[in-house]
């Protein structure tokens, strides 16, 4: 597995974001910046990409950043067992209808390999991730991702069937399903959302079609907005639920309101009547809830300033990681991503002041430094005493003029923020 997206392979994720924003798929700055800092190689394991190579002989590893399924899970001669990490565009649409906030708790049914918990936890980083995954397979895959990306504190994987969800650890502020299910199996799940405008995200449907719906509870009653038709494979589960009704009709929708004055009341009562849940449907669910006002809109609106701000972030977080590495890989295709970024800054600029000059100047001498210390490490001198004395002497002028680089980024930065 690579350690650090080479320039191809970044290049071609920021041509995904901005087709992704210009199709208008892609809303929210925080999303922005997660897939901007994720990198997606990291969640599709080593065997997946083999077979990939293998299926498709002119395959190259940028590719897993097309609006397209990844393939990261199938067994040998198993074609029923093939599992993908959805397509960019119905990621973004997942994460961004479940209106998440800073503290919410997320409850992620079906795995997807973890890269849909990471995604989501740059929205939510206060919250509580739990997946619940029932393939034992899929589970250490995406344990062991989730630990390359040291999230193993802030995303917890949990093996059993997603159609329970985890009533336990109930209300759950958002819950996302990432397979197909029946309507009749929600009722489960929608009881375990928190009754103060919890939001739960489901592919709804039979076979192989599905209606991405997006439900949110209030108090007792729950209103729904069919999104989008779509093509999922199920959610892998055994346990039938036959228990929802759906009812449209107001003045009914009244008579089946019933007060609880706790979740657990609420979830003994109405295991005990089997009580079926209600459903309203509506065409403008946020407007008929109050919900996500205009404010709320425009601090998580895409616009260049934010835009420029997400990308020297990326660059000062980069910093940050190649303090610590030693590896000329490593430097050069990093170096080459701020390269990028910063001519990227320079062709789309507006009204946005940013000192590309400095930027430029400084990432050049980094990029002259890993030619010297390309060479140092290609001469063949039989005094490697004085080759590992030059060769620190550089690494340390390098680190230097990063530190410089940093503080420019950092700046500039600043200098969006007053603007």
């Amino acid at each position: 597995m690579i350690d650090v997206e080479d320039k191809k392979l970044f290049y071609s994720k920021v041509q995904l974001l901005f087709e992704l924003y210009e199709r208008g798929y892609l809303k929210d700055i925080r999303l922005f910046k997660a897939f901007l800092d994720v990198e997606l190689a990291q969640f599709v394991p080593d065997d997946a990409i083999k077979l990939l190579k293998t299926i498709y002989p002119r395959f190259k590893i940028e590719q897993i950043y097309s609006d397209n399924p990844i393939l990261f899970y199938n067994q040998e001669n198993r074609p029923d067992t093939v599992r993908t990490i959805s397509a960019k565009h119905m990621i973004s649409i997942m994460i961004q209808n479940l209106l998440l906030n800073n503290e919410d708790d997320l409850l992620i049914l079906g795995a997807k390999s973890g890269y849909i918990a990471v995604l989501a936890h740059h929205l939510a980083p206060e919250g509580k991730i739990i997946i619940v995954e029932a393939n034992s397979d899929i589970a250490k895959i995406t344990l062991d991702n989730i630990k390359k990306v040291n999230m193993q504190d802030k995303i917890k994987v949990v093996v059993k069937n997603p159609l329970e969800g985890m009533p336990e650890l109930a209300p759950w502020k958002k819950i996302l399903v990432t397979g197909a299910i029946k309507q009749s199996r929600l009722s489960q799940l929608l009881r375990q959302l928190d009754r103060d405008y919890g939001v739960l995200f489901a592919p709804v449907g039979e076979d192989l079609i599905s209606m991405y719906t997006q439900y949110i509870r209030t108090k007792d009653t729950y209103f729904a907005k069919k999104h989008l038709q779509v093509r999922f494979t199920p959610l892998i589960t055994q346990v039938e639920y036959d228990e929802l009704r759906l009812i449209t009709d107001a003045e009914e929708l009244e008579r089946f309101n019933t007060p609880y004055k706790t979740m657990e009341e609420f979830n003994q009562e109405d295991k005990i009547k089997h009580k079926p849940i209600t459903i309203k449907y509506t065409d403008d669910i946020l407007s008929e809830l109050n919900l996500e006002p205009k404010k709320r809109r425009e601090l998580f609106e895409i616009k260049p300033n934010n835009v420029f701000k997400a990308f020297l972030e990326n660059v000062s977080h980069s910093i940050d990681s190649l303090k610590s590495k030693q590896d000329l890989y490593y430097w050069s295709n990093t170096v080459d991503n701020f390269e990028l970024i910063v001519n990227l800054i320079k062709k789309l600029k507006k009204n946005i002041k940013i000192n590309t000059r400095k930027l430029d100047m400084s990432i050049n001498q980094i990029k002259t430094y890993n030619l010297i210390r390309e060479e140092i490490e290609k001469q063949k001198d039989n005094n490697r005493n004085l080759k590992k004395d030059e060769l620190k002497e550089i690494i340390d002028k390098q680190l230097n003029e990063l530190d410089k680089l940093q503080v420019i980024v950092k700046k500039e930065i600043r200098s969006i923020k007053e603007n």
